[in-house]
């Protein structure tokens, strides 16, 4: 049997200090970073990195209780004319999100302080990371949607400051390949331009929400996620006049926004010409995680609202997420960028947990969906970031985005071709041994066993999407770390090596001589402890999760099943007898796994990893033989302008309304109303000039015309 649950009210006092803590103080360390810098940059980088780890040895202080089913709930007064109170949440499914963003950004943060070093802008850098990192974990631990909402928008605006962060707009800082035009189109952004696009999409899905709040606020007087579960009238009276439904989607439609979710996806592809820290932290620990996390706050209140039929609400979830694993996956296949080979990946993988989280919905076995999916945020958290940081390395010393740029490179940087390496197995679902594997094949079993037509069909997508998400994980590596290195790469060590004989023959000192030589000539080197080791403990760990994934599978499924259970009575009523991916119910002990599951996940990382190998590690295939062949090279060609969306979304939401605008303006404002002003002026005018000719100042013409104008009147009354 799980743990007894308990639950704590209390003040801003006690253990719920530390939560309140956890997401003030990477705010105070923002306000707080120019002062810093006034001292000198290795106090600034000491004062970042500081705040934040507190933060996060604060969140770990609460760890104890996410296991034995404890919560801490603690208010304050806020708005007292709508009795609105400030609050924050710590139960089981924030005290473990919060733990996550906080590590993952600490060690992001470490990271940068190799990546960012010599950037003149580090004071700005550290402010808004810091920013960022405050507002993700007040989304975790707020109890009510208004605080949500706040934390929402401060992740919003803090990844549209950091990704155009290089704002001066260098041709090295924009992403995708310069000329490349797509029906009018152009397809590489400025980091400003990306910025702008981000912001810009993500507040469509912020109005969305924005509406669903107040929609359900209207109705129920509160925002408080416990206050809308303790009294159901709301959901009663919403329900019958048939807008519960549409304020649960338009709730998601935050969460399309923030995680980048069919239609609103295209903004993340081009968030990767901010610094690789923040994409990593955009990717791993804040913003598009917010989308999911949001997702896992309401759903189970929403499931637990199922006496009003709140189906529909779970079937929009898991058909875009279904739709957005599917599309960003087939686009990651062909495209030549490392960030954006992994941007796509972070969506695609997003659209999994949509996936999960849709379907637990869909079925009396909400507890398995549920736990898949956060399953796989925890893992997808770990492994993305290690695979941007590594990433970053490699631009670090190449100076190239493109992978076409790269090659040959595992020699040179043995370290994070290792710790690459086994993030991208992870990724790719490398069976027993990575904790992808475990976290997708628990989604695929939750798919399996929901019951559904709709499971069996989601399945499918999500079978296939494995299959290319581990064939361009290995494209990925085998393109960089293996084969011949580029003719960029040459051209770098031999600039390097000319530049060292030059010195070595002005030198006068044969042993200098040499030495110089060595660190020079080999200018494609590892990247220093303080970038590596970051991403190498995120490495380690998920395969060390992955080691014991399936007992870290059953104690996640256990501690959510509890944490449902004693919140909104979910489990016992509505999953007890279900299995989850390990075969046990809820308390009940392990007894088998699925075998359609395991043997499913077996299958699609064997083709799509023996696929990347064929064609780019080993190279017995030349990924080239697809230009002869029209059909697959018209598929490729599609897939590599974006299914064309990108450019269908400039069209109908830019250029279209700009050339509107410009028709109105050239011909409503320009020839109508500046042709209706005049015109009303002169007609003034004239009539004036007739006014004034009637004006003599002749008292007998006054006179007559007054007399006129009795008898005029006379004549029309008595006719």
């Amino acid at each position: 049997m799980r743990r007894k649950k308990m639950v704590e009210s209390i003040g801003f006092e006690g253990i719920a200090i530390n939560v309140w803590l956890v997401w003030i103080l990477p705010f105070v360390g923002a306000a707080l970073i120019p002062a810093l810098a006034k001292k000198n940059i290795r106090i600034t980088n000491i004062g970042a990195v500081g705040f934040a780890i507190i933060s996060a040895l604060l969140a770990a202080t609460l760890i104890p209780l996410a296991i034995s089913g404890s919560e801490i709930h603690s208010q304050i007064q806020w708005i007292s004319a709508l009795n609105i109170k400030a609050g924050i949440l710590a139960d089981p499914l924030s005290i473990i999100m919060t733990n996550l963003v906080a590590w993952v950004s600490s060690l992001i943060m470490i990271y940068s302080v190799g990546y960012m070093h010599g950037d003149r802008d580090l004071t700005r850098y550290w402010f808004f990371m810091l920013f960022f990192i405050g507002s993700m974990q007040l989304i975790v631990l707020s109890d009510n949607l208004l605080m949500v909402f706040f934390g929402w928008e401060g992740v919003g605006f803090a990844s549209y400051a950091l990704i155009g962060f290089w704002y001066g707009d260098r041709k090295k800082d924009y992403v995708g390949r310069e000329g490349h035009i797509v029906k009018g189109i152009a397809m590489w952004v400025s980091p400003t331009h990306a910025g702008i696009k981000a912001f810009l999409m993500t507040r469509a899905g912020d109005v969305m929400m924005l509406s669903g709040m107040f929609l359900i606020f209207m109705y129920a007087g509160t925002f408080g996620f416990k206050e809308l579960l303790a009294d159901q009238t709301w959901a009663h009276t919403m329900m019958e006049q048939n807008l519960l439904v549409p304020a649960a989607v338009l709730l998601f439609g935050g969460a399309i926004g923030k995680s980048a979710q069919f239609p609103l996806n295209e903004w993340l592809i081009e968030a990767m010409t901010g610094p690789t820290p923040v994409s990593a932290l955009i990717h791993a620990a804040t913003m598009v995680k917010a989308g999911v996390f949001l997702v896992a706050r309401i759903g189970p209140l929403f499931f637990a609202l199922a006496a009003f039929d709140a189906a529909a609400f779970f079937e929009v979830v898991a058909w875009i997420g279904a739709i957005t694993a599917f599309l960003l996956a087939t686009q990651a296949i062909v495209n030549p960028e490392i960030k954006k080979v992994l941007a796509y990946s972070t969506g695609s993988q997003i659209g999994y947990m949509m996936m999960a989280l849709g379907i637990a919905g869909l079925s009396t076995q909400f507890v398995d969906g549920y736990t898949a999916g956060f399953f796989h945020l925890m893992s997808h958290a770990m492994f993305k970031a290690s695979l941007f940081m590594a990433a970053g390395a490699i631009l670090h010393i190449v100076g190239s985005r493109f992978m076409t740029d790269m090659g040959g490179l595992r020699k040179n940087m043995n370290k994070t071709f290792i710790f690459m390496l086994l993030s991208a197995l992870s990724l790719a679902g490398a069976p027993l041994i990575t904790s992808g594997f475990w976290s997708k094949d628990a989604i695929f079993a939750a798919l399996l066993q929901s019951g559904t037509s709709t499971g069996g069909a989601l399945f499918f997508i999500a079978f296939i999407v494995a299959i290319m998400t581990a064939f361009y994980t290995f494209r990925m590596v085998g393109m960089v770390f293996f084969g011949t290195k580029s003719k960029h790469i040459q051209t770098i060590e031999q600039t390097s090596y000319n530049n060292s004989q030059s010195v070595s023959s002005l030198s006068s000192q044969p042993s200098d001589e040499h030495n110089h030589q060595q660190d020079t000539k080999h200018t494609i080197h590892e990247v220093s402890p303080i970038m590596w080791i970051p991403f190498a403990i995120l490495a380690i760990s998920t395969v060390f999760i992955g080691l014991v994934g399936f007992f870290f599978e059953q104690e996640i499924h256990s501690i959510m099943a509890s944490y449902l259970s004693s919140s909104f009575g979910i489990g016992e009523a509505n999953s007890a007898h279900s299995t989850n991916n390990l075969g046990q119910s809820a308390g009940q002990e392990t007894e088998a796994l699925n075998p359609i599951a395991l043997v499913s996940s077996f299958v699609a990382f064997g083709i799509g990893a023996g696929l990347g190998i064929l064609f780019y590690i080993i190279r017995k295939k030349d990924p080239e033989i697809i230009s002869r062949y029209p059909v697959l090279k018209n598929i490729w060609l599609f897939l590599y302008n974006r299914w064309y969306i990108n450019s269908l979304l400039y069209w109908g939401f830019v250029k279209i309304p700009l050339r509107l605008y410009q028709l109105i303006w050239l011909y409503f404002e320009n020839m109508i109303a500046q042709g209706i002003n005049p015109a009303i002026e002169y007609s003034m005018s004239f009539l004036s000039k007739w006014v004034k000719y009637t004006q003599t100042g002749v008292t007998q013409t006054y006179l007559f015309v007054f007399a006129a104008g009795i008898i005029i009147v006379l004549i029309m009354l008595y006719l």
